[in-house]
């Protein structure tokens, strides 16, 4: 293949603005606040799951302590209607007063039981209710965190894509003047190449490859006429002649 040594220079360009290419994604994928927000998420999930847990337990006792204060209440209104009809004297018999007697301190000791019942789930009621706003706050932080991370992020990706934009259009103007087979060849071997299709030949050394040419590949680029496309016999990059190049 051949190309004019200006054409050939320029694929060093577009080289350039490739790398810098590479660059920039690179950087927008290694954003320290990729891993901020990823730790951050695992955090707030576990926040969240704790807090629904929190908030189900307040639900429960909830329930439990309206039903046992339900149960304190039917009590105590039973204990009341007895003690009203031992204080009307409508019960005269002996053995009836007695069994009615009884009741009433039955049930003044079930309401008393109750009651106790109704202090130990209120307990643990307003300690789940204190959880669920401990965890509400927790969520809170955290997710203004991510929020926070986010933005930044952002920001940052704003910046990244608006230089990635400039360097395309550079490209864009400079590979529009690179001969189109040279281009083909160069985009084949930058895919094949990790990024690198073309390097500067340095005195003896590839720059794509860092290795020295052996004199024999090196007196045959030196013998090539100056539009011949030439290749390292290393890493099969085009290898682009310049002043440098001690050719």
């Amino acid at each position: 293949m051949n190309a004019a040594p200006a054409d050939q220079i320029r694929l060093l360009d577009v080289q350039d603005l490739d790398v810098r290419l590479q660059q920039l994604a690179h950087k927008r994928r290694s954003l320290p606040e990729h891993a901020e927000i990823e730790s951050l998420t695992k955090d707030l999930t576990q926040l969240r799951d704790l807090l629904v847990a929190a908030q189900t337990e307040e639900g429960d006792c909830a329930r439990e302590q309206t039903k046992a204060e339900q149960d304190v209440d039917q009590v105590r209104q039973r204990a009341a209607r007895d003690q009203q009809r031992l204080d009307s004297g409508a019960v005269t018999s002996p053995k009836d007063l007695e069994n009615l007697q009884r009741e009433i301190s039955s049930l003044a000791k079930r309401q008393g039981d109750l009651e106790d019942v109704v202090l130990e789930v209120m307990e643990r009621r307003e300690s789940a209710q204190e959880r669920v706003t401990e965890l509400t706050g927790r969520v809170s932080s955290v997710q203004s965190k991510i929020d926070d991370a986010t933005a930044r992020r952002d920001a940052a990706f704003e910046e990244l894509d608006g230089e990635a934009a400039t360097v395309t259009k550079e490209r864009e103007v400079i590979a529009g003047s690179v001969p189109a087979d040279l281009l083909k060849l160069y985009d084949k071997l930058r895919g094949q190449q990790g990024g690198i299709g073309a390097a500067k030949l340095y005195q003896r050394t590839c720059q794509g490859c860092r290795q020295e040419l052996a004199i024999t590949d090196f007196n045959e680029v030196r013998a090539a006429a100056p539009d011949t496309v030439v290749r390292c016999e290393n890493c099969r990059r085009i290898l682009v002649r310049t002043a440098d190049s001690g050719v």
